[in-house]
């Protein structure tokens, strides 16, 4: 039987009877197997530079700096220690009006950094050297991003705060470094017996301080249970644990979300492809009717035959599945180009893992979407041969399309990773299925209505192939509608949402932001910048504090379930306080505060995630003080206007002895830029943050992930053109007969190949509308319901999507239907 079955494929494959089911199997599992050689070797470098990306085998992170007994407790249990202090600041060459400045993320370590893991330095040659050394006192070792934007080179000089140091080396690979916001900044790194002397760390200063340690692996253990019982018996709060077991938790975090995504993008392509499949195989079944039915006059038993095909079916998986698996192998480069850079450094060769799971994913779509229609051929009767009949399906035949259905979603829950995401991702499918189905009936239910008016012989008969084979059609227009709309919202609709947002954003919105403001230099800041033309600066008082209690509930980060809930009370706030309501605020529940109680201000965004409500008590942790205040307003913050805001903000009278930096937000235009220079050079301690640079640097990594995401989408949009082909395909022996018929009856070649034409654009016309009115109306969602500004709608998203829907159209079209037209009609009339 089973040399039977190689014959049989053989046969079939040189009949090309097999190759579409072949492509349709790769592209699906290519589409998934990308993702998983992606998050495969990603997820191998976390675990194989577990130590280097902590630089030990425990981090203890903390807001503050870290207590002395835990030092103590490290060393007498013989740990080696190593710390490191790490804030944003600007760094300064050149003197006068020839001064330069630019944001750094400041890092000063000590001696023996790092514990685990090594440096490495750029050699004159271009070679990464490896060093075990900090740098010398006096010096700083730099990013190259630093000599490039201070127009500096090794050897020069560099200022931070008030002390000036010497360019020593260029770091070209840092094993802690990261993945926050401020790893966008470019590093300067000095040793940490140096850093008093800048004064940088004053009161309110955003720092984090970092305590490496390593040693024997029990000892470790033993230090981190010790560690975690003194945190939790004195509700120390701002400190976190990092270990071997949790590695980065932040990069593995963004790994995980990285992963659900890419994997549902590529089980959308997917099951598209299944669709495809399942066409194809029942096309498959039409055909070989009659040669069924002749082996079952020829001795073969149902089993036998069922057998004989299923043997080919899965010869066909196997191939097709690893074939898929080396096309997802090539393409995971392409991921890695785009988004491997941003989470860590060289990645480990690829495992067999992501190509046996590929495999994997291949057999189960066949088996749930090829193996039903390839069923109902064990039901064939012998008297076919001359009957030429055709038993309806079996019960049991139609009980194996459950199957299809419980692969999509065995696949789903695989590929979310939890039920709850797997149930709205199949709602999200099975929604958007519908909603095109249903756009694209109405379509053709238009154009049924338009066709009584047209008289063009090739318009007339495009209609009514249209209006024949609906079903068909409809499942052409939702496949390629949403390859095409994923496709128009990672293009056409993000520069529409970018454009939009900078036309909601004034033209004099603030682009700077200088915070670390002490007191004492506050008049003298606002002088300073009323002399340069800054109109009315406002300079507003930040505190830090953290949030510990709500009315009787001491809050920690195990209180609430939302992790930006747990991320927002794990960290200090910046409040403020003021007299009046701040300018583009608004009160939308209860009333400012009259002073002459402790109160406070919320803005609505925070007591929505906080379960915050008007009357509550909230305490904060200020400088070792604590602070209670009842919630009397929410606020509503105009997040676009690019002004200083405070997410809680406070009554005067209740903060008036609280230490407190000061903050402001100014517009300044590219002719003052030297102004900053000024600045830094009489306050060294500023920090000054340059909006438009800071989203250039995430402009350019959005534009990465954008890129490789895009790319992702293309299987999607290839397997939207495949169900096309497949339907097309799938009409083809009725569309030959049909014309034939027609040209027997007068019509000619050049007519009936332009509404074969005429066709196409109107599947693809219509697709492409669907695909570019979707897109656009999640433009719309996203632009007033999340981002808060106007959005205009664009007649460049139709015009791409009737153009793209046209083109995928005439690409499936013409592979599907290019031979209908050779064959004579007499040959044709006679075969039928």
């Amino acid at each position: 039987m089973l040399a039977l079955a190689l014959r049989m494929t053989l046969r079939d494959w040189r009949a090309g009877e097999l190759r579409f089911l072949l492509v349709a199997l790769i592209v699906a599992v290519a589409s998934l197997a990308s993702v998983g050689f992606f998050t495969d070797r990603m997820r191998a470098g976390l675990n194989r530079d577990a130590h280097q990306l902590l630089g030990g085998d425990l981090v203890v992170n903390a807001d503050q700096p870290i207590n002395a007994a835990w030092y103590a407790e490290a060393r007498q249990r013989g740990l080696a220690l190593a710390e490191n202090v790490t804030f944003p600041s600007m760094a300064m060459t050149g003197e006068g009006d020839a001064a330069i400045s630019q944001l750094a993320a400041v890092k000063a370590v000590s001696v023996g950094y790092p514990l685990r893991g090594t440096l490495k330095l750029a050699g004159p040659d271009g070679k990464e050297v490896e060093t075990r050394d900090i740098p010398a006192e006096g010096t700083v070792w730099v990013d190259q991003a630093v000599l490039a934007g201070l127009n500096v080179q090794t050897g020069d000089t560099l200022r931070l705060g008030d002390k000036r140091f010497r360019i020593a080396q260029v770091i070209a690979v840092e094993p802690d470094r990261g993945a926050g916001f401020m790893s966008f900044a470019p590093r300067v790194m000095l040793p940490l017996s140096d850093l008093p002397a800048t004064h940088l760390i004053q009161n309110g200063s955003r720092v984090s301080y970092r305590l490496q340690v390593a040693g024997e692996q029990r000892e470790v253990t033993r230090f981190q249970r010790w560690l975690q019982a003194q945190i939790e018996r004195d509700n120390v709060r701002g400190v976190r644990i990092e270990s071997l077991e949790s590695g980065r938790p932040e990069m593995r975090a963004t790994l995980d979300r990285a992963e659900q995504f890419l994997s549902l993008v590529g089980l959308l392509s997917a099951m598209l492809a299944a669709i495809a499949i399942a066409m194809a195989a029942r096309r498959f079944m039409l055909r070989h009717l009659d040669a069924c039915a002749m082996l079952r006059c020829l001795g073969l038993t149902q089993n036998q035959v069922t057998a004989m095909y299923l043997a080919e079916f899965l010869l066909l998986g196997l191939g097709g599945s690893v074939l898929g698996a080396a096309v997802g192998f090539a393409a995971h480069f392409v991921l890695l180009g785009g988004l491997g850079r941003l989470v860590t450094g060289s990645m480990p060769p690829a495992t067999f893992m992501p190509a046996l799971q590929g495999v994997a994913t291949g057999i189960v779509l066949l088996v749930g979407f090829a193996i039903p229609p390839i069923l109902q051929l064990r039901n064939v009767p012998h008297n076919r041969v001359i009957r030429r009949e055709q038993d309806a399906p079996q019960p049991v035949t139609l009980a194996t399309y459950a199957l299809g259905l419980l692969a999509f979603v065995g696949l789903l829950l695989w590929q979310a990773g939890n039920p709850r995401l797997a149930l709205l991702t199949a709602v999200g499918f099975l929604g958007s299925f519908a909603a095109f189905a249903l756009c694209g009936w109405l379509g053709l239910r238009l154009l049924r209505t338009a066709r009584g008016g047209i008289r063009h012989p090739g318009w007339r008969f495009a209609l009514t192939a249209v209006q024949r084979r609906t079903g068909a059609t409809v499942v052409q227009i939702v496949a390629l509608s949403l390859g095409l709309m994923a496709l128009l919202l990672l293009t056409v609709i993000r520069g529409d949402l970018i454009d939009a947002w900078r036309n909601s954003t004034p033209a004099d919105a603030p682009n700077r932001f200088v915070i670390n403001i002490q007191p004492e230099q506050k008049a003298d800041v606002e002088q300073r910048l009323a002399q340069a033309g800054v109109d009315k600066p406002l300079l507003y008082p930040m505190i830090r504090g953290r949030l510990i209690q709500v009315n009787d509930t001491v809050i920690t980060s195990e209180t609430y379930a939302d992790d930006r809930a747990r991320r927002l009370v794990d960290r200090e706030f910046n409040l403020s306080t003021m007299r009046d309501v701040p300018p583009k605020n608004r009160i939308v529940a209860g009333r400012w505060y009259d002073d002459s109680r402790p109160e406070a201000s919320v803005e609505e965004g925070l007591a929505k995630t906080l379960n915050l409500k008007l009357g509550d008590r909230l305490r904060f942790d200020i400088a070792g003080q604590q602070v209670d205040a009842t919630v009397t307003s929410l606020r509503k913050l105009d997040w676009g206007s690019m002004q200083v805001n405070f997410f809680v903000i406070l009554n005067p009278h209740l903060v008036a002895d609280m230490p407190k930096t000061w903050i402001t937000a100014f517009y300044l235009p590219p002719e003052k830029a030297s102004l900053v220079n000024s600045l830094m050079r009489e306050f060294p301690n500023l920090t000054v943050v340059d909006v438009g640079s800071m989203i250039r640097q995430v402009q350019d990594v959005l534009d990465r992930v954008i890129a490789a995401v895009e790319f992702l989408f293309l299987f999607t949009l290839a397997s939207g053109v495949l169900v096309l082909y497949a339907a097309l395909v799938g009409s083809q022996d009725e569309r030959i007969r049909e014309s034939g018929l027609l040209r027997a009856l007068g019509a000619t070649r050049r007519q009936l190949s332009q509404s074969q034409w005429i066709e196409f654009a109107l599947t693809g016309g219509l697709s492409g509308v669907l695909a570019a009115t979707g897109a656009a109306a999640v433009g719309w969602v996203l632009a007033r319901q999340v981002f808060n500004f106007d959005w205009t709608f664009s007649p460049i998203v139709w015009a791409a999507g009737l153009l793209a829907g046209a083109a995928c159209a005439f690409v499936g079209g013409w592979a599907g239907l290019r031979n209908v037209l050779n064959q004579p009609p007499m040959q044709t009339l006679r075969g039928a």
